[in-house]
């Protein structure tokens, strides 16, 4: 009677024809060059390296596993390869301006260079100018002006003692300065005997003494200009010295780096800076104290340290430019951090401590970031954003940001930055960002927009082939025969829910390539087939489907209640699915209908108890609508009715179970029975006409397994949307149960064929008796 609507075994899954390929087993085949299925992705994707502007950076979406992160990885790196490498940067002391740091940059590898010579300058320096200081010549020339120094010094110290002699005076020196006793009668007096002296011969021996003291002090005078003379003969001396040292050092650099302006500049006035403070560079006094030497030294390694080079970005190494994938994208790996040392307690740093971030590194290049990681980072959003802004980045730290006083009291000059960022993250975070975020759309003008799926045709068939085999050959896995090939396009088909895609989600594809291996190995094959795949993911969902077992235990047990036998008014059967972690599955549902006298309106009990989503609610209303229409165009809807899940006790939502409710709801007001052998899926509009659902192939499987569990009977069967023909991937034993008669499945385009099948009655005399019923109670209605 209804064979019409019965599919046939052959519509129930897209099979390959595995006589149609041209290979035994994927060796033959060459490997996959590029990405399956994303013509649009690839499009955009050059087309936006393509573009040289600060804008236009691109931002990468889809579901993760369909290979936006390393095709973005290979496209850039294929690109950056033909592109030259970028400047090396180094921070430098800056003797302009004490405190601040620097940055210079040089061709790529030439920061390299000029950080060795510096510290080969520096090791030079260190053992050539304590050589030279040391030395019997530099010895001589020192001690002669100290003599020379000393002589002059004694001259009039000892005219000074001659003249205090001659006046009366015995000259002294002590710690406390110079000083003059009296002489009288050819000795030396005390204080007590001077004051006994007779008052004439005492204010004389006092103005002879203010005499010496203005002498004195001439002398003093003079003896602090010889002092200043050998001092500046002696500093003349180490600027001599050194420069014999250091001149022909600096020489060879000045000409290496002449063509570099920015760096000639800084070594000249490096080189005016060392001979300057050229003592650092050796120790004197080396019979003092011990601690007090290597205190010196320390000063003396700390003060050096400011002409060394700190070579911040390295590009000797590239070959192109750089191509930077950070997956933590905290605020210190994009900008960089200044590292401290602790020193005795005490923190302390310095430009050498300064680190690169992703961004220096990337500078010139591409930077690579997961989009969902950089918002989750405090700071690392907005910090990215200012240096696309400004075209600059400068190393800071979270506390900078806080508004926290820093430690460090280094300086640093920002870098310019000449960089494309490339995002990867989700379509609903790209939306949400676009939405809110203006300055999103400002520098983000790209999308590569990754699809979920792809069409499935003989091109795509062939590369899917020449991905597996390149995963194999790279991963060292067995070789796949046909058999095993068509299984896993097969299985795709499936993830998809579509006989006429593929799934571009490989990440699923390769976790059944990489178990259909082991399972291979287990049965010691050294050959992957379709057993071996089909095991792979029969076992892989043996591994998850606890849940779905204990809910066909607890029907089988009687306390979850289903019937699939006989017939009932206003009881129906439903599926939906649940999905558990990355495992759907199909799920029966008694979907129960009263009705009485009332005022024509629907009661959704599980919008009465808060358990519906907004679109399960739409669905129910729609009921209303089609119900309205069919019997209440002459008269006055009379009837209340009631629809629950029955034993559902969370969340229900979709509309894909309101064919069902409907077919329950006339079957209610008719007062016919329906099929419970019979379960149902489907959306309706209010015209009657059935719309497609999701989930099919697993409500198909659901029902299947109850039924399967109970014994299959041959008129067991599920009804289903004409429209989810074409996507249903069910397992081999429902098709071999359909082919052998033992169970079948339903395709409608109408409400009215599917209350035929399931009440062997035609619509129009279900519609008839409805019809009957409420125009009895209405008249009833009108009698009272």
């Amino acid at each position: 009677m209804h064979n019409k609507y019965k599919f046939n075994y052959t519509q129930l899954k897209k099979s390959c024809n595995i006589d149609e390929f041209d290979f035994e087993t994927i060796d033959q085949v060459s490997i996959l060059e590029g990405i399956i299925g994303q013509y649009r992705a690839e499009k955009s994707m050059e087309f936006g390296l393509g573009i040289d502007h600060p804008s236009y950076n691109i931002y990468i979406s889809g579901l993760r596993g369909t290979g936006r992160t390393s095709y973005a990885k290979a496209t850039v790196q294929s690109k950056a390869a033909n592109e030259s490498a970028p400047d090396d940067w180094c921070y430098v002391y800056n003797f302009n301006s004490k405190g601040k740091i620097k940055a210079l940059n040089l061709p790529a590898g030439i920061g390299k260079e000029f950080k060795q010579d510096i510290d080969e300058l520096i090791e030079e320096l260190l053992i050539q100018i304590p050589k030279i200081f040391n030395s019997v010549d530099y010895e001589k020339q020192r001690n002669e002006i100290i003599k020379e120094y000393e002589d002059g010094k004694n001259k009039l110290i000892q005219h000074l003692s001659n003249y205090a002699k001659e006046n009366h005076f015995l000259f002294k020196g002590t710690n406390k300065g110079l000083v003059f006793k009296p002489i009288y009668e050819g000795k030396e007096i005390t204080e007590n005997e001077f004051t006994d002296l007779d008052e004439g011969i005492r204010e004389e021996l006092e103005e002879k003494l203010d005499e010496i003291h203005e002498v004195a002090l001439d002398i003093l005078d003079q003896v602090k200009k010889l002092e200043k003379i050998a001092k500046n003969k002696l500093l003349q001396l180490e600027n001599k010295v050194g420069l014999y040292i250091i001149k022909p050092l600096m020489n060879e650099l000045f000409e290496k780096y002449s063509k570099y302006e920015n760096v000639y500049d800084h070594l000249k006035k490096a080189e005016s800076d060392i001979i300057e403070n050229i003592f650092y560079f050796y120790l004197e006094d080396e019979d003092e104290d011990e601690d007090i030497t290597i205190i010196k030294a320390t000063e003396n390694q700390d003060f050096i340290k400011k002409y060394k080079v700190n070579l911040f970005v390295d590009n000797s190494n590239s070959k192109g430019a750089p191509v930077i994938m950070e997956f933590n994208p905290t605020l210190n790996n994009l900008v960089g951090k200044i590292e401290y040392k602790n020193i005795n307690g005490t923190l302390k740093t310095n430009f050498l401590l300064v680190k690169p971030g992703a961004i220096h590194i990337a500078n010139g290049g591409y930077l690579i970031l997961d989009a969902k990681q950089l918002l989750n980072n405090p700071y690392a959003w907005d910090t990215l954003k200012r240096v696309l802004q400004t075209g600059e980045v400068t190393v800071e730290s979270i506390n900078s940001q806080l508004g926290i006083g820093e430690v460090s009291s280094v300086k640093l000059d920002p870098i310019p930055v000449n960089l494309k960022v490339i995002l990867i993250g989700s379509s609903y975070l790209y939306y949400l960002l676009y939405q809110y975020d203006e300055d999103f759309e400002k520098y983000f003008k790209i999308l590569v927009d990754f699809n979920d799926e792809m069409i499935r045709n003989s091109a795509n068939e062939k590369q899917m082939v020449s991905f597996i085999n390149s995963y194999a050959q790279k991963e060292g896995l067995l070789s796949f025969d046909k058999s095993a090939v068509a299984q896993i396009m097969e299985y795709s088909s499936r993830l998809v829910g579509s006989q006429k895609k593929f799934s571009a989600r490989f990440n699923k594809i390769i976790e059944v390539l990489i178990e259909s291996n082991q399972w291979a190995k287990l049965k010691k094959s050294n050959i992957i087939s379709s057993e071996h795949v089909k095991c792979a993911v029969y076992r892989k969902w043996d591994r998850l489907n606890r849940y779905e077992e204990r809910l066909l235990e607890m029907y089988d047990e009687g306390k979850l209640l289903i019937d699939i036998k006989g017939k009932k008014i206003g009881v129906i059967n439903g599926l939906s699915v649940l999905s558990i972690g990355e495992y759907s599955f199909g799920k029966p549902n008694v979907i129960t209908v009263t009705t009485s006298k009332g005022k024509g309106n629907i009661i959704n009990i599980e919008r009465e108890t808060n358990l519906s989503g907004d679109i399960y609610d739409k669905g129910v209303m729609i009921l209303t609508g089609f119900l309205l229409e069919k019997f209440a165009q002459n008269n006055a809807f009379n009837l209340s009715a009631r629809i629950a899940f029955e034993q559902s006790y969370g969340g229900i939502d979709g509309d894909s179970a309101s064919s069902t409710e409907l077919y329950a709801l006339l079957s209610s007001i008719a007062n016919i029975p329906i099929k419970q052998n019979i379960a149902v899926t489907g959306s309706v509009n209010q015209k009657g006409f059935i719309q497609p659902i999701g989930g099919v192939t697993e409500k198909v499987e659901g029902f299947f397994k109850y039924c399967s569990k109970k014994g299959l009977t041959g008129d067991q069967g599920v009804i289903i949307p004409y429209q989810n023909i074409d996507e249903l991937m069910l397992v081999d034993e429902i098709i071999e149960a359909v082919k052998e008669s033992k169970f079948n499945i339903y395709a409608v385009k109408h409400i009215d064929e599917g209350i035929e099948i399931l009440t062997d009655v035609s619509a129009i005399e279900v519609y008839n008796k409805a019809q009957k019923r409420l125009s009895y109670v209405s008249d009833n209605k009108k009698k009272q």
